[in-house]
């Protein structure tokens, strides 16, 4: 009988068949190898490595966006910032795994950092006292150079990330992925599969282009075993900052998030208006929530760190 694996891709032949590990469905799969060596696959000595690696991180969450340009970066680094600043004595990671996109060193404001590595393994660069991030930002010659990789390569950077960063004493340990569900995600998932990852926070606007990835997101956390924490609206509304009147700038024509986590019985978070300041300050790499504390989006924000902190502690 074919057996195929748990993270395989949707087309996978099987591990008997005569085309395992070489068929175009095999391609950037992280088992291809082993696959295509004709060997019973044993354990991933990778698991366990990582595992022992992030034993001392209390929570993994996942950030994840089935569509591209919904803010999915802006969101992973305002939840660090919210959870930094919600309690001095936590200590938050960002783990930037958009191998190809990789947006956080500007966003944080931590552009042109150098990653020391030593004999315990490559170290963060510290964005505040208990802020940390790591992405192949700071490895690249230039913020320019395009990083052109195939699948098998880009799972062979995240597993180096994820083994050999030493993060110290996390709290909570927040992965910025690609959008969509596919090698990234896939090795993740596995990877993660003997450290435990909490779970995930998906990122949506509220129009129906956006929502229909969410969707295929959602069910791609319930195949492979992750909970969902909940999903967040990003650019809800916008408010205007002279007059505070609302308007929408991407209509919810079928009934935004709210009815989407109804249908699908998947926990929302909260929504997030769009902010113009707040693209001001990702591009400059400023706090926007020390530059705009009293912010609509900052009263959010604080709402959805509050309630992914009650989820994970209980």
């Amino acid at each position: 009988m074919t057996s195929i694996p748990d993270n395989a891709p949707h087309q996978c032949p099987g591990t008997q068949s005569e085309d395992a590990g070489k068929a175009s469905a095999c391609a950037g799969c992280p088992n291809q190898n082993i696959c295509a060596s004709g060997v019973p696959a044993g354990p991933d000595p990778a698991v366990e490595l990582i595992k022992n690696r992030l034993a001392n991180v209390k929570h993994k969450i996942l950030v994840l966006s089935g569509k591209g340009g919904v803010g999915k970066s802006t969101v992973t680094s305002l939840l660090g910032h919210g959870l930094a600043k919600l309690n001095p004595d936590l200590n938050i990671g960002i783990l930037d795994a958009d191998i190809c996109g990789p947006s956080q060193p500007r966003v944080l404001g931590v552009r042109g950092e150098q990653v020391h590595n030593s004999g315990s393994g490559w170290s963060p660069v510290y964005v505040t006292d208990n802020l940390s991030l790591m992405s192949i930002g700071f490895l690249l010659g230039s913020p320019d150079d395009a990083v052109i990789w195939r699948g098998p390569k880009k799972n062979g950077m995240i597993k180096q990330f994820l083994s050999e960063v030493d993060w110290g004493d996390l709290d909570y340990l927040l992965i910025d992925t690609p959008p969509g569900t596919s090698d990234e995600h896939l090795s993740l998932v596995q990877y993660l599969a003997g450290a435990g990852a909490t779970g995930a926070v998906l990122v949506t606007t509220p129009q129906e282009v956006a929502l229909l990835d969410v969707r295929k997101e959602i069910q791609f956390c319930r195949k492979v075993g992750l909970p969902v924490l909940g999903v967040v609206e990003n650019m809800a509304l916008f408010v205007c900052p002279n007059c505070k009147s609302r308007s929408e700038i991407f209509p919810a024509t079928t009934g935004g998030a709210a009815h989407m986590c109804a249908a699908l019985q998947a926990p929302l978070l909260g929504a997030l208006p769009l902010e113009p300041q707040l693209a001001r300050c990702c591009d400059s790499g400023r706090d926007f929530l020390l530059e705009m504390p009293h912010s609509p989006a900052v009263a959010a924000l604080q709402s959805i760190v509050k309630q992914i902190v009650s989820t994970c502690e209980s």
